[in-house]
C-alpha cells in the first residue's frame, strides 16, 4: 500500500501521553485529526525513535523523533458527477454549499447517484486530501432532500474532526426560514396547554422534547418525553398572513440538530410547515382570510417550506469565525408573496 511519510520531533514539555503529544506536535500541513492519529497508532503506523509504538498512553520525551506512515487515501467508491453547485465559500479544508430543494445529500438505497456527495467529488477532485483514509467529502450534518439552504462539508480530515466537534457541542449557528400554518404567538391560549412548549421574552416560542424514530412508520420521527434524544427548537414570528391570521413566516433556530427536528417540533406545537408531506398534511385555509392565489399557492406547494438561511461556525483550522447567509429561494418567495397579497 502506498504511504506518505510524516516526520517531526516532539517539542519541549510534551504531554504525558503519546497520543496527546502527537496531536499537539504533528505538522499542521499533514491534516491529521486526533481521530485519524488514534487509528494510525492502533494500526502500527507510528514509530518513535525507530520503534513502532501502538500504545496511546506511552510516554514520550522531548526531542524524540517521530515518523508516521500514512496510507495514501483510497478513491471513494462513490462516483463523481458533473452536477452544478452553488458554492458560497471554499478553501483547502472546507466548502459551504447552498443546496437546492430536491437534492439528496448522501447516496443511499433508492438514491445511488445525483446526490450532493456525487457533485462534490466531481467539483473538488484532487483537492480532497482524505477523510478517514478515503478521498471523500466529510459530511458533518445534513438537511432533508426537499429542504433548501446552507451546508458545510469538510475536505480534509482535520476539518472533519473540528467541524464534527462543534456540531456535537451545539456551538454551530443555524437559522431556518419556515412558512407554517397558523401563528405561534404567546397570546394563543391553546399553546399554553401543549407539553414541551413555552415562551421566552420577545415572543420566542421554545419547544423542548425528546425525539426518536416512530414505532410504526420508520420514515418519521416522533415526539417523546421519557426516552429518545433531547431536542430544543426556538421560533419567532417574522410575518403574519391572512385576515384573520392563518399562516406565518417564522425564523427557527436549533439548539440541537436531530432528524426532521423543525418539522416535527412545529407540528407538535400545532404549526406544521406548509407543503410538508410527512408531518404537515393539507390544511384547509379560509377563503375569507386569503386570496384565491394565496390559498392555491399553499395547497399546491410541492415541498416543506423550509430553508436553511444562516450558518455560522469557527473555521476548524484557522479559528476564524465564519457566518454565511442564503436568501429565500424563488419558490418560497413566490409562496410568501401569494400569501401576503389579499
Amino acid at each position: 500500500m502506498p504511504m506518505t511519510r510524516v516526520a517531526f520531533v516532539i517539542a519541549e514539555n510534551p504531554p504525558k501521553r503519546l497520543d496527546k503529544a502527537l496531536a499537539r506536535d504533528v505538522p499542521e500541513e499533514a491534516s491529521l485529526s486526533r481521530t485519524r492519529l488514534a487509528k494510525l497508532l492502533e494500526g502500527g503506523h507510528v514509530s518513535v525513535g525507530g520503534a513502532v509504538v501502538t500504545d496511546p498512553k506511552a510516554k514520550v520525551a522531548e526531542g524524540a523523533e517521530v515518523v508516521i506512515e500514512v496510507p495514501v487515501a483510497d478513491e471513494s467508491h462513490i462516483g463523481p458527477e458533473d452536477i452544478p453547485l452553488d458554492v458560497i465559500f471554499e478553501d483547502a479544508d472546507l466548502i459551504v454549499i447552498n443546496k437546492p430543494a430536491g437534492m439528496v445529500v448522501h447516496p443511499a438505497p433508492g438514491t445511488p447517484n445525483g446526490t450532493l456527495v456525487n457533485a462534490l467529488l466531481h467539483h473538488c477532485g484532487d483537492s480532497l486530501s482524505g477523510v478517514g483514509g478515503s478521498k471523500r467529502p466529510g459530511i458533518v450534518h445534513r438537511i432533508d432532500k426537499e429542504t433548501s439552504g446552507l451546508l458545510v462539508v469538510a475536505k480534509s480530515d482535520r476539518a472533519h474532526h473540528g467541524l464534527a466537534a462543534q456540531f456535537e457541542k451545539h456551538t454551530v449557528e443555524r437559522y431556518y426560514n419556515a412558512v407554517v400554518y397558523g401563528v405561534p404567538d404567546s397570546g394563543e391560549p391553546r399553546l399554553r396547554g401543549v407539553r414541551g412548549v413555552s415562551f421566552e421574552p420577545g415572543n420566542i416560542m421554545k419547544i423542548t422534547t425528546h425525539l426518536a424514530r416512530h414505532k410504526t412508520d420508520r420514515q418519521r420521527q416522533a415526539v417523546l418525553f421519557e426516552s429518545g434524544r433531547h431536542a430544543v427548537t426556538r421560533a419567532r414570528i417574522v410575518e403574519r398572513f391572512g385576515n384573520p391570521e392563518v399562516g406565518s413566516l417564522v425564523e427557527c433556530w436549533l439548539e440541537t440538530g436531530r432528524t426532521h427536528q423543525i418539522r416535527v417540533h412545529m407540528t407538535h406545537a400545532g404549526h406544521s410547515l406548509i407543503g410538508d408531506p410527512t408531518y404537515g398534511g393539507r390544511r384547509k385555509l379560509s377563503e375569507k382570510a386569503l386570496s384565491i392565489a394565496g390559498i392555491n399557492a399553499a395547497k399546491s406547494f410541492p415541498r416543506q417550506a423550509l430553508h436553511a438561511a444562516v450558518l455560522g461556525f469557527e473555521h476548524p483550522v484557522s479559528g476564524e469565525n465564519l457566518r454565511f447567509e442564503a436568501p429565500i429561494p424563488d419558490d418560497m418567495a413566490a409562496l410568501i408573496s401569494a400569501l401576503r397579497n389579499k
